[in-house]
């Protein structure tokens, strides 16, 4: 037993180890995003324009997301609107 050794915890992961988990987390979060299809974006930026003629709101107001089953296709909208004074 190396006089370093004595120092390493025995019970803590390696830094390999979590930077692997953390690399297979981005990795299957890429993979997700992959599969969705490309009017996307531009759905998202004419949604904005037409809740902006109405209500002032930022483009991160305004979330799309797709879910893809075996057969149902789920489109999720989420905006999130300012307070009224």
């Amino acid at each position: 037993m190396g006089i370093f050794d004595y120092f390493k915890s025995k019970n803590a992961p390696s830094s390999a180890s979590v930077a692997k988990d953390r690399l297979q987390i981005i990795v299957a979060h890429e993979r997700s995003k992959r599969h969705q299809p490309d009017y996307l974006p531009q759905m998202q930026q004419e949604i904005i324009d037409v809740i902006r003629k109405y209500v002032q709101i930022g483009s991160e107001d305004v979330q799309i997301q797709l879910d893809n089953t075996d057969d149902c296709s789920v489109l999720e909208l989420n905006v999130t609107l300012p307070e009224q004074s």
